[in-house]
C-alpha cells in the first residue's frame, strides 16, 4: 500500500473527503517525525511504538571488493509493532 491508496482507505472508512483524510495523514507522520527528532518516543497502544536508537559506528566489508570500510555512528528510527497489529491465525489442537 501506498500514500494514496492508505488516503483513499481513510476516505473510505472515516466519510472524510480524500483532501481531509490526507491532511489527516499528513499530520499524522509529520507529528510522528517532529516527535522522533525530539528524541520522544510515540507509543500507539496496540498499534505499536516508533522511537530512535542509536547505532554504533563499526567496520563493515565493501560487498565488491572485500575491503573493510568505516560505518559511522548514527540514529535510526526503529518501529517496534504492538501485539495486536497482525493478526495471528489460531491453529486448533486436534
Amino acid at each position: 500500500m501506498n500514500k494514496t491508496e492508505l488516503v483513499n482507505a481513510i476516505a473510505a472508512k472515516t466519510g472524510m473527503t480524500k483532501v481531509a483524510a490526507k491532511n489527516a495523514a499528513n499530520a499524522f507522520m509529520a507529528t510522528v517525525q517532529e516527535q522522533l527528532n525530539k528524541g520522544e518516543r510515540v507509543a500507539l497502544v496496540g498499534f505499536g511504538t516508533f522511537n530512535v536508537v542509536e547505532r554504533k559506528a563499526r567496520t563493515a566489508k565493501n560487498p565488491m571488493t572485500g575491503k573493510p570500510i568505516k560505518v559511522p555512528a548514527k540514529k535510526v528510527a526503529k518501529f517496534k509493532p504492538g501485539s495486536t497489529l497482525i493478526a495471528q491465525k489460531k491453529t486448533r489442537k486436534k
